[in-house]
């Protein structure tokens, strides 16, 4: 990462969920390169393995832990490999997610509850496990959620996936008002990209009846005429998770080219 100086969260300690790809390996990377121990978790061990060896080859002190975002008990267990390994916890990025397409009419209830288990339980568990850990150093923290512009505004072919984002970004509110009156110091912001060049977006492009069609589409429906970058939304993560933004909680941060300015 360029630009305002290096060593910005030296000292800190991150989990950063859904890890292995996309979003957040980038965010993962840049959170190292700024210099913080981060705690990898995916529920692709072997992709998330191979990306924290990468990693640590390169001097980054991370580890990997496999995770189900949709299960207590693996948040349980991640939460306490990062007390083993660190015995606090800074900051905590609830990456990870996934998109399937669908109206009103044509998603089953299978898909909605797969969608929420993901989408919506994960936060839901994430916040809550995480704010124990956080809150026994007595130093604050940062917990980031990544919620979608799909949260702010409709889509009619994404109404499990809308509904799921929408929920994130209202929790996001109110664990940072919780967090706020109870004195705790931890802060709780989301982040909310529009179509971003990650594997996720790329599912869902080929799944799509005219693949090169639709991803033209979704390139041109941003003003700027690009898909997003996965470092452009870390770079948005790594803002909230720093102490630049120690007066900021129960904000949205939105990355999207413009989209939703039209």
């Amino acid at each position: 990462m360029s630009g305002a100086g290096s060593g910005r969260l030296t000292g800190k300690i991150a989990l950063v969920t859904g890890a292995a790809s996309g979003i957040g390996l980038a965010t993962t990377r840049m959170f190292v390169s700024q210099g913080a121990a981060v705690v990898m978790s995916d529920i692709n061990a072997e992709a998330g393995e191979a990306a924290a060896q990468s990693l640590r080859s390169d001097g980054g002190a991370v580890i990997f832990v496999a995770h189900d975002v949709t299960s207590e008990p693996s948040w349980i267990a991640a939460i306490e490999a990062v007390r083993a390994a660190h015995g606090r916890l800074d900051i905590l990025v609830n990456n990870a997610g996934v998109g399937t397409g669908g109206s009103i009419e044509d998603a089953t209830l299978e898909e909605w509850r797969q969608i929420h288990a993901v989408n919506a339980d994960g936060p839901f568990l994430g916040c809550k496990h995480g704010i124990a850990l956080m809150k026994q150093s007595g130093d604050g923290g940062s917990i980031v959620n990544i919620a979608s512009v799909a949260g702010i505004i409709g889509a009619p072919q994404l109404a499990a996936y809308c509904a799921s984002k929408g929920s994130v970004r209202l929790l996001t509110k109110s664990v940072a008002l919780h967090c706020a009156r109870k004195g705790y110091g931890i802060r709780c912001n989301s982040v909310h990209p529009s179509y971003t060049d990650t594997p996720m977006v790329d599912g869902m492009v080929d799944q799509h009846r005219a693949p090169d069609r639709y991803r033209l589409a979704l390139e041109g429906a941003s003003p700027m005429g690009r898909l997003g970058r996965a470092d452009d939304i870390a770079g948005a993560i790594f803002y909230l998770a720093s102490d630049d933004a120690k007066f900021t909680t129960g904000a949205e941060i939105v990355v999207d080219g413009g989209l939703t300015a039209t």
